[in-house]
């Protein structure tokens, strides 16, 4: 069965679901988390998108990011996903949410209310290669200024946030 996303109001009220493809096909606003991980250096852990993902194949993002299920709370959303993509687990915090709407490579549209979540790990992650092709640490201005030199490498999504939430992502 495909997986569903929760379809959301701009206030963050469920709405019903869809399966996800059709949301990403009709561009409709619907719940999803990015994870952000910082180490004791202040590096920010990137990931590598596998190369077979439907959208933004090979191109560098955030910790991890996905779909809350229906039920589900943020925190929890993240720390499964992130277990599921990265292999393993740390304590998460919200630092904020916002909407946004971004045309995809292959004719798809992401329109999500994201929420952005923060958390703190030292460790060497056991990547899934069905969903992560590589990993790295990063200190969180070189991210920015690659980003600003090569933004064809990276996710839509992943420019946005560091557009907007730079500093606030800087300071954890």
């Amino acid at each position: 069965m495909e997986e569903q996303v929760v379809l959301v109001n701009t206030n963050d009220q469920p709405l019903g679901l869809m399966p996800k493809m059709e949301a990403h096909e009709k561009g409709v606003l619907h719940r999803a988390f990015s994870v952000f991980i910082i180490n004791d250096e202040g590096e920010l852990m990137l990931q590598q998108r596998a190369l077979h993902k439907y959208h933004s194949p090979g191109l560098w993002t955030n910790t991890c990011c996905s779909h809350q299920r229906n039920g589900e709370s943020n925190i929890v959303a993240g720390k499964r996903r992130l277990q599921e993509e990265m292999g393993f687990v740390a304590e998460l915090h919200e630092l904020t949410s916002f909407i946004y709407k971004a045309p995809l490579n292959n004719g798809l549209t992401e329109h999500e209310l994201d929420h952005i979540m923060i958390g703190h790990f030292n460790g060497t992650p056991e990547i899934n290669p069905e969903e992560v092709a590589n990993w790295k640490w990063m200190y969180v201005d070189d991210v920015r200024d690659n980003i600003q030199k090569h933004p064809e490498n990276y996710t839509v999504w992943f420019i946005i946030i560091f557009d907007q939430f730079f500093e606030q992502i800087k300071l954890k």
